[in-house]
């Protein structure tokens, strides 16, 4: 059993390098379905659950100190990669298509608890909340909407559990839909043209803005990311608080719009901001798993059901909008999965396509960061007065 706090660390973030080298090394299609955040997180649960740690003063204080000040530097590095001026580039329709998508998922999160609230246990609102910030953006997203809210770690569990089941669906069923693009763009009227040519221009675009990650760099944002930090989360104590406002939403807040501006600087363009923003990523869900309890979710079915009535009031929502007005399958299903599964999976979906179309993908995947918190936190409010 493990007591040492530093040990604790150390074994969360080689167990998570494990799984990242299987998923990388391995042909297993099991990875397409099931990306490797989310095995990370049942799996470091499941060793929770047998107790492989404890829960000593050492290892509490470690857990608090990292994941609270890795959080906003992370946020601020997951955002150096959204640069509003290239997302302006993908034009009003495909804007349209991923903000209804987004809206869509908010408007199934009302209706789905409107249904289950009764079989909730008190406080499950701010499980949804985070969910709601994972689907709107990714599960960065969603640990900033935990941690604004102080979600407790033991919901976490339902949150992930809804996350890979009711997720891995769907991106089964977007994939089996895209031999229908042409009967479903007869139906809404859709014209393509503008979306192969904007594909077209960025593909280009990120050719030329290859390079390789060097020592200045990682340094450059290694620094930067966790001084924006330490300021954020300084700023936090001076700042008013509310009870929906806390300290820990007003770093996330600040940290959020620190990236955003920084984006569009010459540190937004440094390469290495996607890798390190995923080391404190994976660093980050593998402690809010080691909280965990697998003998904590004891209400699973309903949570499972639950999601899958926000995936159907998106689809159907979505789908008006789109025969509304004129949107593609392409924009639809992508701009779908941009929220709901993020960078991962957005470009996957959008290659099945075209290889062309692979940068509107990524691009819209990058949006969710943008409006992922902002929208997990707005949902949750919506909620909480439930």
């Amino acid at each position: 059993m493990i007591t040492n706090g530093f040990t604790y660390l150390a074994f969360i973030i080689f167990f998570a390098s494990l799984i990242v080298l299987a998923e990388k090394k391995s042909n297993c299609k099991f990875f397409k379905y099931v990306p490797a955040i989310v095995l990370l997180y049942f799996t470091v649960m499941l060793l929770a659950t047998f107790k492989v740690w404890q829960k000593t003063d050492d290892v509490n204080m470690y857990y608090k100190m990292v994941k609270g000040n890795l959080l906003p530097a992370m946020i601020f590095l997951m955002l150096l990669r959204c640069d509003l001026r290239k997302i302006v580039k993908l034009g009003p329709k495909m804007l349209l298509g991923f903000f209804a998508a987004s809206f869509s998922i908010g408007v199934g999160f009302i209706i789905s608890f409107m249904l289950f609230k009764g079989m909730y246990e008190p406080g499950t609102w701010k499980a949804f909340a985070a969910l709601a910030g994972s689907w709107m953006g990714g599960t960065g997203n969603m640990a900033a909407v935990q941690g604004a809210l102080n979600v407790p770690d033991s919901s976490m569990g339902y949150t992930l559990l809804i996350d890979s089941i009711d997720y891995s669906i769907w991106v089964m069923l977007l994939l089996a839909f895209v031999p229908y693009a042409k009967i479903f763009n007869k139906w809404t009227k859709a014209d393509t043209r503008i979306i192969d040519e904007v594909g077209e221009q960025l593909a280009a675009s990120q050719e030329n803005n290859r390079q390789n990650i060097e020592f200045l760099d990682l340094i450059l944002l290694i620094g930067s990311s966790l001084f924006v930090s330490a300021i954020a989360k300084a700023l936090a104590t001076v700042l008013p608080t509310t009870t929906f406002l806390s300290g820990t939403t007003w770093s996330v807040i600040i940290a959020t719009t620190a990236g955003v501006i920084c984006a569009m600087t010459p540190l937004g363009k440094l390469p290495g901001s996607p890798q390190l923003s995923n080391l404190m990523l994976y660093t980050i869900v593998g402690l809010i798993a080691s909280r965990a309890n697998f003998a904590e979710l004891t209400q699973a079915p309903i949570y499972i059901i639950a999601g899958f009535v926000i995936l159907a009031v998106h689809a159907v929502v979505l789908a008006l909008v789109a025969k509304i007005f004129k949107l593609d399958l392409f924009t639809c299903g992508v701009a779908s999965l941009a929220n709901i599964g993020g960078v991962a999976s957005a470009p996957i979906l959008a290659a099945s396509y075209s290889e062309a179309l692979i940068p509107i993908g990524v691009l819209m995947a990058m949006m969710g960061y943008i409006i992922g918190t902002g929208g997990g936190l707005l949902v949750g409010k919506v909620l909480s007065l439930m």
